[in-house]
């Protein structure tokens, strides 16, 4: 049994096939899904892997949290959840999953909080009919009606499905089947609807009632990140090759400071030239 995944909900979308016809999908987005703890048997007495996603400020982390994921060596996350996992599907701590954890064509089992509707009637929350909207009804057409029996037993029963709130609930949605997925950006497309409002928090399970689908990552896929340290090894050539024409260049700045300096030399001769030729004469008037 393997490990899920803790997902952010950021909306519903659709996705167009080759023939035309199209498939409205739930995004789901899988940001720093990191393995905080592992739960083992002879410490916990059972088996299973604490996951930590979404990034959370240090000031909105009490202190025993704070060394929680210290010594983990992971950084504060907002929501942490345990999935139950088989004793050869444990993953080291820090490591960090990937979208591709799941396949396409696969079904999935995802839980999650329903969006909360307040306060609502019998009608909206639980499909009733009514009452007639005809002869013998005054202003009571949406109202629930008898709730209880005769004098015996003289009570309503526990669970009665009456007026109350709607909504806002812990729901699992079983056998959707993921569409595509995306591991570079960190992208799950699941068909149909999952249970939660925007932005929050969903896990995803393998599905308990359906096969998995040969081919898995057992125990995970995990993140790595090889292809950032390759594209900063490429600019590095670029950069020594302008330094080779930079070396041919000083070599003739100073070729041509030399004739400069050659010129002064013969200057200096025919300036002494003249001063001989002014003596003799002086010397003739004399």
């Amino acid at each position: 049994m393997r490990t899920g995944l803790i997902a952010k909900k950021l909306g519903m979308s659709r996705v167009f096939h080759d023939d035309g016809t199209h498939v409205p999908v739930t995004v789901l987005a899988v940001e720093g899904c990191q393995v905080v703890a592992q739960r083992t048997t002879d410490k916990d007495g059972y088996v299973a892997l604490q996951l930590g996603a979404g990034a959370a400020k240090v000031k909105n982390v009490t202190k025993p949290v704070r060394g929680h994921f210290a010594a983990a060596k992971v950084e504060p996350k907002r929501t942490l959840a345990e999935f139950r996992v088989s004793d050869d599907a444990l993953v080291d701590v820090g490591a960090e999953l990937s979208a591709e954890h799941f396949v396409a064509g696969q079904f999935v089992d995802v839980s999650g909080t329903s969006i909360g509707k307040g306060f609502a009637g019998a009608m909206k929350r639980h499909g009733f009919s009514g009452l007639r909207a005809s002869h013998g009804v005054s202003i009571n057409h949406r109202s629930l009606g008898s709730t209880g029996q005769c004098q015996d037993p003289g009570r309503v029963f526990k669970g009665k499905k009456m007026a109350g709130q709607m909504g806002n609930k812990r729901i699992t949605t079983q056998n959707l089947e993921v569409v595509m997925t995306d591991g570079d950006r960190g992208v799950i497309l699941i068909k149909g609807a999952v249970p939660g409002s925007k932005g929050s928090y969903v896990l995803v399970r393998d599905a308990v009632k359906r096969a998995a689908p040969e081919g898995l990552p057992f125990p995970a896929a995990l993140r790595t990140e090889p292809e950032a340290e390759t594209p900063s090894a490429e600019p590095a050539p670029a950069e020594a090759e302008p330094a080779a024409p930079a070396e041919t260049e000083a070599p003739s700045t100073e070729a041509a400071a030399a004739p400069e300096a050659a010129e002064p030399e013969v200057a200096e001769p025919e300036a002494t030239e003249p001063d001989a030729a002014d003596e003799p004469d002086k010397t003739d008037k004399s």
